[in-house]
């Protein structure tokens, strides 16, 4: 599966502004918790702030900015499977030398040497 290629990578607009509205936020109120020690109230003013910002990413997404398409759905292993075991197809003279043959061919050499 990391053989996969995605177009955008979640490379978005949308995408980079809650991740860096969130790292700000929180960070914001770590600092505010350390020299306020009012933990409560400071995480609950950072998960408003984070709840703001979710819904501004939102909005933004709507406008054009995020994913222009939906992702698609992971394969189910035996796709996956059936999809790993066509890429790695052995050559045809392989396949023939990687069977056993049961020692036969010894047997006949054997019987005509006698």
């Amino acid at each position: 599966m990391a053989d996969e290629h995605h177009e955008d990578h979640g490379n978005t607009v949308a995408g980079w502004f809650l991740t860096l509205s969130w790292i700000v936020v929180w960070t914001a109120a770590g600092v505010a918790i350390m020299f306020d020690e009012n933990v409560v109230m400071w995480s609950a003013v950072a998960l408003g702030a984070s709840v703001v910002c979710a819904a501004v990413a939102g909005i933004m997404k709507k406008a054009g900015l995020g994913r222009k398409h939906p992702r698609t759905a992971p394969p189910t292993r035996e796709e996956w499977e059936a999809l790993q075991a066509g890429r790695h197809k052995p050559e045809p003279e392989q396949a023939e030398a990687a069977q056993p043959s049961g020692g036969d061919e010894h047997a006949d050499e054997t019987a005509a040497a006698h």
